[in-house]
């Protein structure tokens, strides 16, 4: 708690300085982002335009996403369009694409990046829940140039891919 002597020129100074510790715009008690990351609209089974299922869960105190079952219009099983020629082998089923999302609240986590499997690129991204879809949005720099995507929540059980299709 912050003690000032009140007098009555240091009545106002001490308004001001308590006001300006007490609220802090855009940031959240940690206990809030702890609270966000436990209840998070993001978590769970969604299903990207192609039909890939895309699972996003906690990873430590951030948020991931993991492809866990491969649409049958997927040009590959392998992350063919890797820059890194040493990747170019790795299965795409369960490949982390998205990693370091900031929980802000329930519906929205910030600040992660996404990779794009299609195109071997990564970017800057966020990440907006609402009742049955996840909005995407990819950037380069600044959110203002970026693309968005819309995925829906997965429907019943998703069947994981285990092993490679020919």
């Amino acid at each position: 708690m912050l003690r000032c002597k009140i007098g009555i020129r240091r009545l106002g100074i001490c308004a001001v300085l308590a006001a300006c510790i007490a609220v802090r715009p855009g940031v959240q008690p940690l206990g809030a982002q702890q609270l966000a990351a436990q209840s998070s609209a993001v978590f769970g089974n969604w299903t990207e335009p192609t039909g890939s299922v895309i699972h996003v869960d906690r990873c430590a105190d951030r948020i991931c996403l993991w492809i866990i079952s491969l649409s049958r219009q997927a040009a590959s099983t392998t992350d063919i369009y890797n820059p890194d020629p040493a990747l170019r082998s790795r299965q795409l089923c369960g490949l982390k694409i998205g990693s370091g999302f900031i929980p802000r609240d329930a519906a929205h986590a910030t600040d992660g990046t996404l990779y794009d499997p299609k195109s071997g690129k990564t970017y800057h991204g966020q990440l907006t829940a609402q009742s049955s879809t996840l909005d995407l949005r990819g950037y380069i720099g600044i959110p203002l140039f970026g693309r968005s995507q819309t995925w829906t929540r997965a429907a019943g059980q998703t069947k994981p891919c285990a092993a490679p299709r020919n």
